[in-house]
């Protein structure tokens, strides 16, 4: 499980309205709320364009130390707001954390190593769940999960209870099936065992089915919690 590292970000009061909205993007920057269990008013500021694309730009959840007006907040970017046409940032939700207050989150899961059924056999791999969803104190956020494939053959697969989940309650079944390696279909070889074994034939369907039809996935890092704050 690999840690996130917090980006330095600076923030600019600023007058909440669209008026005013509107002419900071002009000026390359970005209107900006933050909010919190410990925050009594929602704090309207800005932040620079630039800066908010480089944390975009990496998939990972996202975590800011954010000063505004010489205070330092420990911050997760809870939401993005973009425009349709141009798919320019129009407005950031920033959410500051508390250390004993849970927070749930949407974590991307990256998969390591060549599976020894796709090196060896020709096989596929299919990814039906990129994104996993727990609750967790905000010193055990993690950036991502990481799976390492390697060992897995044709037919095996791995799931949510296989992730490093040390202080860490998934929101998502533990059974769900991260990744399966399916036979390679031009090969023949596999297709008496496939025919013999149902439940792994339905399993590769599955899976085949959820890569195919799967939803656009939460902002990596995206907070769930309740309440959402007004420009």
């Amino acid at each position: 499980m690999k840690q996130p590292e917090p980006y330095i970000l600076e923030g600019e009061i600023r007058e909440p309205g669209s008026k005013t909205s509107t002419q900071l993007r002009d000026t390359l920057r970005i209107p900006a709320v933050l909010y919190g269990p410990k925050i009594d008013n929602n704090i309207h500021f800005s932040v620079n364009e630039a800066d908010l694309d480089k944390i975009l730009a990496v998939s990972q959840t996202k975590l800011q130390l954010l000063t505004i007006d010489g205070k330092e907040y420990k911050t997760l970017l809870k939401k993005v707001e973009y425009d349709p046409i141009t798919d320019r940032a129009l407005h950031a939700d920033f959410y500051v954390l508390d250390p004993e207050i849970p927070v749930k989150l949407s974590v991307p899961i990256r998969l390591k190593g060549i599976a020894k059924g796709v090196r060896d056999s020709g096989g596929r791999i299919f990814q039906p769940l990129r994104i996993v969803r727990i609750n967790v104190v905000p010193d055990k956020i993690p950036a991502l999960f990481e799976l390492d494939i390697s060992n897995l053959g044709i037919g095996d697969s791995l799931n949510v209870s296989e992730l490093d989940l040390e202080g860490i309650e998934p929101l998502d079944e533990q059974t769900r099936t991260i990744v399966t390696i399916a036979p390679p279909k031009s090969d023949k070889v596999f297709t008496s065992a496939l025919e013999e074994d149902d439940e792994l034939e339905e399993a590769i369907a599955g899976a085949e089915e959820a890569a195919e039809g799967e939803e656009a996935a939460p902002e990596a890092g995206e907070s769930e919690e309740a309440g959402e704050p007004k420009e």
